[in-house]
């Protein structure tokens, strides 16, 4: 159940993938519901709103493996997942064209494979990041969310990530999920491409959250609530 704002409070605009299943495989995919809930908790806990778009509104995907006995027993992900008022939360979303004149203080990008398929280059999404980080609001992603920075540009024209360091699912964790032949890119490639210094840990799977300025990255499904203890931190700061 969603929890009540403190006065101090501030809002954050949560984004998630619409897409639902790989286009070269039949596998199904969606949102890594470890990687909202974590985050949720942490933030909610703080005091602070959470208002969650999909790209496209209405019904958000749940990839079936993030649901596995394994996964639901991380953190309070089963407790959510049993949760039929925080459930109700991804029945109908809003899109994230509905928002992107909307003030927030903070973003935070979800991962999981779809967010490969329809966060990069989307116009709308592109928009409010820019926007957000123009503003010196709190600009944060986990795991594959990072591919929403992709093609993203500040107001001279550069990329949002050129200089700046960052992580986000590395190639050898997707060699280990088995998803190494069926993505679309390599993430880690693509925002080195973008000017970025990426960071990864030395173990896979491993939490690690790289922090430059008002911009957070988590690696993988287990840094989401270090990414979001971070980004209550600096909220905190204003």
């Amino acid at each position: 159940m969603a929890k009540k704002t403190t006065p101090s409070g501030k809002r954050i605009l949560v984004v998630v993938t619409s897409a639902e299943e790989y286009s070269a495989a039949g596998y199904r995919t969606g949102l890594w519901l470890g990687e909202l809930t974590h985050f949720y908790d942490v933030v909610t806990d703080a005091g602070h709103e959470v208002v969650i778009a999909s790209v496209t509104g209405g019904r958000v995907p749940l990839d079936p493996e993030s649901l596995s006995t394994l996964m639901l027993k991380q953190g309070d992900t089963g407790k959510r997942y049993r949760d039929r008022a925080f459930m109700d939360l991804l029945d109908d979303t809003v899109s994230v064209h509905d928002v992107v004149g909307e003030d927030f203080d903070a973003i935070y990008l979800t991962g999981g494979h779809g967010t490969m398929f329809d966060f990069p280059n989307n116009p709308d999404l592109a928009r409010l990041i820019q926007r957000l980080d123009a503003q010196g609001k709190v600009v944060s992603a986990v795991c594959h969310g990072p591919a929403g920075f992709l093609g993203v540009r500040r107001e001279d024209g550069t990329p949002l990530l050129q200089g700046r360091q960052v992580t986000g699912f590395s190639w050898p964790e997707e060699k280990l999920a088995g998803r190494a032949k069926v993505v679309p890119f390599r993430l880690d490639d693509r925002l080195r491409g973008e000017g970025a210094d990426y960071k990864k840990a030395l173990r896979p799977l491993a939490s690690n959250v790289v922090v430059d300025g008002r911009l957070v990255t988590g690696q993988n499904p287990t840094s989401a609530s270090g990414v979001a203890k971070k980004v209550v931190k600096l909220l905190k700061k204003g």
